[in-house]
């Protein structure tokens, strides 16, 4: 948490628990559980410079808001899909991402079990969740996938210009500016008015559709895009034009959390290897994107459409990828060293790290002017 001397965690995970740790002298470690989804608890907010305030959501549908300072959490909402019988239990929308504007931190943004990600302000709810309901302010889809049963979002982010980037499962990554929403309610938007809103911003060549994947910003300003992949890459993308101009060897499965550094250039990447990987501009040359890089995203988008029509449950998943981490584990630990992050082909040559310009360039432009702004970082 901010402002605790990094002495206070939270976290949440598949058992759904939300709990609180304090690290104390000496190497200490008190935890003990503050909250409980009924389901599988994927994401947690921070409110920006807060020490005690946080939110949680969970496959149960449920939103909380923590407040360090008092005993028990509140129960803002449960998400239902639009236009659904809210007595129904399939009406649930099971959330796997919460994100706080970090411009206006009274909204917050979720995403779950169906295709619209939807922003509520947190001044519309009572601490005591007496009269509490489900009531976005705006909700976002890209215009193809509304209707469709088959999509759900793992992972939301917004940049420091409060712009909303939506990671679709077995689809693609869309960057939503704020006049594309389609209002509280989308069922209640008309078709022209859908058709006369621009079309989001696309990021491809990854493929998100084995486990729940984050999506998120990159560089001083929010101007790349970074995620994971199947494939076990990471991908960085420029945000503005969705240009892929770093691909790197992120795990031997699948890449799918990335943190950046509060203020640093640094990145935190981890998967279903048994490490947390930190990057760092550390090369000592600008590095091309790898020989192989329109295979592999052809690969990840043959093998996206093939599944277009097939479902598993996230149980179904998690088994499998249990299994295949057994039998990893089974042919034996390896030390890490370079040759973990090479291909078969030796051709994953960019663990070095990747090269950063802190120069101007011609042709990148600010997303909030005609001039690039210095703090921008280029990557190649």
């Amino acid at each position: 948490m901010p402002f605790t001397d990094d002495c206070s965690i939270v976290s949440c995970a598949a058992d759904g628990q939300v709990r609180l740790s304090q690290l104390r002298e000496g190497g200490r470690v008190d935890t003990r559980r503050i909250g409980k989804h009924r389901d599988r608890a994927h994401k947690l907010a921070i409110e920006p410079g807060s020490p005690y305030i946080f939110f949680s959501c969970g496959e149960d549908g449920v939103v909380y808001r923590f407040d360090l300072r008092t005993q028990s959490p509140t129960n803002l909402f449960t998400c239902l899909a639009f236009g659904a019988n809210k007595s129904s239990h399939s009406a649930i929308v099971r959330l796997n991402a919460i994100v706080i504007d970090p411009r206006n931190p009274n909204c917050f943004a979720i995403g779950g079990s169906d295709e619209y990600a939807r922003v509520y302000d947190i001044r519309n709810y009572h601490w005591d969740a007496s009269t509490n309901e489900d009531q976005p302010v705006d909700s976002f889809s890209p215009r193809h996938l509304i209707g469709n049963d088959r999509v759900n979002i793992t992972g939301l982010a917004y940049s420091n210009q409060s712009e909303l980037l939506a990671s679709y499962n077995d689809e693609l990554i869309y960057l939503f500016q704020k006049e594309m929403g389609l209002g509280p309610n989308p069922n209640s938007a008309s078709s022209e008015m859908s058709e006369e809103l621009e079309a989001p911003q696309v990021y491809e060549g990854h493929r998100n559709a084995r486990t729940v994947k984050g999506v998120n910003f990159f560089g001083a300003n929010t101007e790349y895009v970074v995620s994971g992949s199947d494939c076990g890459r990471i991908f960085i993308w420029k945000k503005k034009g969705g240009q892929l101009v770093r691909l790197m060897k992120g795990d031997k499965n699948v890449v799918n959390c990335l943190e950046p550094h509060p203020y640093a250039t640094i990145l935190a990447t981890s998967g279903i290897d048994k490490n947390i990987k930190i990057w760092s501009p550390t090369a000592p040359n600008l590095i091309p994107l790898p020989d192989y890089v329109e295979e592999l995203m052809e690969s990840n988008k043959r093998k996206r459409e093939q599944r277009a029509h097939i479902s598993f449950t996230p149980d179904v998943i998690m088994h499998v990828l249990r299994l295949q981490r057994r039998v990893s584990e089974r042919d034996g630990e390896r030390r890490i060293s370079r040759e973990d992050f090479e291909g078969e082909d030796d051709e994953d040559d960019d663990m070095d790290g990747y090269a950063m310009d802190f120069t101007t360039d011609g042709d990148d432009s600010s997303d909030d002017g005609d001039h690039m702004n210095p703090r921008d970082c280029i990557i190649s």
